[in-house]
């Protein structure tokens, strides 16, 4: 090749198209294939699609020379040679307080009705963890209104806890509740992988006019893109961090964690990854963490208090998603199908839910107050087979008898319609007057 030919290879190798543009070469399956443009992990691209403008789509992944993409949207229509541009970068989220009332799908857009939003400010979609020593203590009391987790598995401003519930146990209304009734500031909702009727009903009826009214709510139905069930959490995670550098209180609740696994399993194992742990790749449990450690209360600012729902497959705790959030989170409240089948709402299992921050959230006293409780509920479960048998008989053990005796008016203290409402103070007196003068064994 004569060197004037071999100027113009490399001139044309450096030109801007090449640099900045590309073209599709394969598809498989929810991942476009291209060669180009220059683009790093993450960038956001836009492919031409014939008849309907252009795609969004992000970088996912790298394999040989080709450029991995994933659609925001439907890639049908698109066709091998279809022009990819850089865009540049990643999206960042638009926030501000026009977005208090409002529902918005996962890129910010209005879904509710509405009208536009006028937006503030533009904050990133993957902001860096807190510091560990940018953190304060969590020390003061969330007031939830849900008299069970009040009382015995007592929440504090900027803890992390989750809810595993399988289906139809009731999260959804125990979900209502914590956002009408919680003591916040502002309560940001993610809504993932729902079907669109749940997203409705959910606002109409367990959130309501006076949630809604403080609240966010951004959602991505299950009929959607992996790529934008997996954007909504980001973004609620990054409106809820507007909201706490502002200096206020935030109630982060993501429903659910599970569908973001999920949404992710299905961009990691289309980008090559192996799938480890029951189909699940490395990758999942690599951004469950890092998503959690976004919330938390800082010494100079606001808090955010999250709360995430995982939703087990055949009521089965330790699939690998719930074990692996049961480990990392600051607490777990386990819903149980046996008690909503007896409509023991909400269904609380008492015995199975821990918060690990309550020794230093409660005083002495109710901290002896929750133990004794434990221990009558405990007491009663491990003979409840023989007392529906008839074959319990009072005086042979003083720890049951008192159990057997409180457990009408415990069970109707826990016992909680989602429009009740009780102070944590109250909540308190009522369990001390169920069981404050019974006396419990070690």
């Amino acid at each position: 090749m004569s060197a004037r030919a071999q100027r113009l290879v490399d001139a044309a190798r450096d030109a801007p198209f090449r640099s900045h543009c590309g073209r599709v070469v394969a598809c498989n399956g929810l991942v476009l294939e291209a060669r180009g443009p220059r683009s790093a992990l993450g960038d956001l691209c836009s492919v031409e699609v014939n008849g309907r403008g252009a795609l969004d789509a992000q970088v996912i992944g790298f394999r040989d020379d080709r450029v991995l993409l994933m659609p925001f949207g439907d890639a049908q229509g698109v066709s091998v040679g279809a022009v990819v541009r850089a865009g540049g970068g990643q999206r960042d989220v638009a926030v501000g307080e026009a977005l208090l009332g409002r529902v918005v799908d996962a890129l910010g857009q209005p879904i509710d009705g509405l009208g536009p939003i006028e937006h503030t400010a533009q904050v990133p979609l993957h902001h860096a963890p807190i510091q560990p020593l940018e953190r304060a203590e969590v020390t003061e009391v969330l007031e939830t209104g849900v008299r069970s987790i009040d009382t015995l598995v007592t929440l504090g401003r900027g803890q992390r806890v989750g809810i595993f519930a399988g289906s139809g146990v009731g999260k959804s209304t125990l979900l209502g509740m914590l956002t009408r009734q919680a003591k916040a500031d502002v309560i940001v909702v993610a809504m993932v992988g729902e079907r669109g009727r749940e997203v409705g009903d959910f606002i109409a009826e367990s959130l309501g006019e006076e949630g809604l009214a403080r609240a966010v709510v951004i959602a991505a139905t299950a009929d959607q893109p992996p790529l934008l069930r997996i954007h909504a959490v980001h973004a609620a995670h990054a409106t809820a961090e507007y909201f706490r550098d502002q200096g206020l209180d935030v109630l982060l609740v993501v429903d659910s964690m599970t569908r973001f696994a999920m949404a992710q399993r299905e961009i990691g194992i289309a980008a090559g990854e192996p799938p480890a742990s029951r189909g699940y790749p490395p990758s999942v449990f690599t951004w469950l963490p890092r998503i959690f450690e976004r919330c938390g209360r800082l010494r100079r600012g606001g808090s955010i208090t999250a709360v995430y729902t995982v939703l087990v497959e055949g009521d089965d705790m330790n699939e690998p998603v719930a074990d692996h959030m049961r480990a990392i989170l600051d607490g777990h409240i386990v819903l149980a199908r046996g008690l909503a089948d007896r409509g023991q709402l909400p269904a609380i299992d008492v015995l199975r839910s821990v918060s690990r921050l309550m020794g230093r959230l409660a005083t002495p006293e109710e901290r002896e107050l929750a133990t004794r409780t434990r221990a009558l509920l405990a007491a009663y479960e491990r003979s409840r087979d023989l007392i529906g048998m008839g074959a319990y008989q009072s005086g042979h053990d003083p720890v049951l008898d008192d159990a057997v005796r409180v457990l009408p008016e415990l069970e109707r203290l826990l016992r909680q319609n989602p429009d009740d409402r009780s102070s944590r103070k109250q909540a308190l007196a009522a369990l001390v007057t169920v069981v404050g003068a019974t006396e419990v064994g070690a």
